[in-house]
């Protein structure tokens, strides 16, 4: 794993461990709770940086970095959305992927039947966002390796919270009069960047072998290197 280092809202620095094998976080013990706005945006950047990137399956078994104990996969529930991650039995921490982190965050959500329709018009085959098994359209529009369901990147609900991010991070006590103008330019920006997205044949890059979720990150994390000052 790579160590990642990060500012916390507890006056000391967090380490964040980063498997860019299968492209998933280990938190310790309440170490996500302790970031700050600033912080978490990083990951963010960190993920869609790496969106491109092959990636391999976690493993079956996998282990505490910490004790060596076999994780648990558990289930959990966060705004009504389902996630998954793998916890240590002796309460060490957790193992999260990229794909389940963005879920837990309310970034990604289902994509409905008329948009799957529009979306067999133009390409045949998509990777799973979850696992990166193939689905063929065609035939199904569930993963039929882990049964995950075909998602996106919900692109307003994730560019309303960079914003808020962004505003927190901003650490001034008075607030800005311009604020409600500048989120509403905000807005109108991140949905003109988008707005190639929003149509099936621009959600993807290539015509096969692509991941909705990541393709959408890439261009959220390219918007926001945009925006960076």
């Amino acid at each position: 794993m790579t160590l990642l280092t990060f500012e916390s809202q507890v006056g000391r620095p967090v380490d964040i461990d980063l498997c860019d094998r299968c492209h998933a976080f280990w938190f310790d013990r309440r170490e996500s709770l302790q970031l700050t706005p600033h912080a978490t945006l990083q990951l963010f950047r960190t993920i869609g940086e790496r969106a491109t990137a092959t990636r391999q399956p976690v493993a079956a078994v996998a282990k505490c970095p910490r004790c060596g104990s076999q994780l648990v996969k558990t289930q959990d529930m966060q705004r009504n959305v389902r996630f998954e991650y793998r916890r240590c039995p002796h309460d060490h921490g957790r193992l999260t992927t990229f794909f389940d982190f963005l879920r837990e965050k309310n970034f990604i959500r289902p994509l409905p039947p008329d948009e799957i329709a529009r979306l067999r018009q133009s390409v045949q085959t998509v990777n799973c966002s979850n696992c990166g098994a193939p689905v063929d359209l065609a035939k199904s529009s569930t993963c039929r390796h882990c049964g995950s369901p075909l998602t996106m990147l919900d692109m307003k609900q994730a560019q309303a919270l960079i914003v808020q991010l962004q505003h927190a991070d901003s650490r001034q006590p008075v607030i800005d009069p311009t604020l409600p103008l500048r989120l509403e330019r905000a807005r109108r920006e991140v949905e003109a960047a988008f707005a190639p997205l929003e149509r099936p044949s621009g959600w993807l890059s290539s015509g096969s072998g692509a991941d909705l979720v990541m393709a959408g990150l890439n261009a959220l994390t390219r918007w926001m290197a945009s925006r960076k000052p």
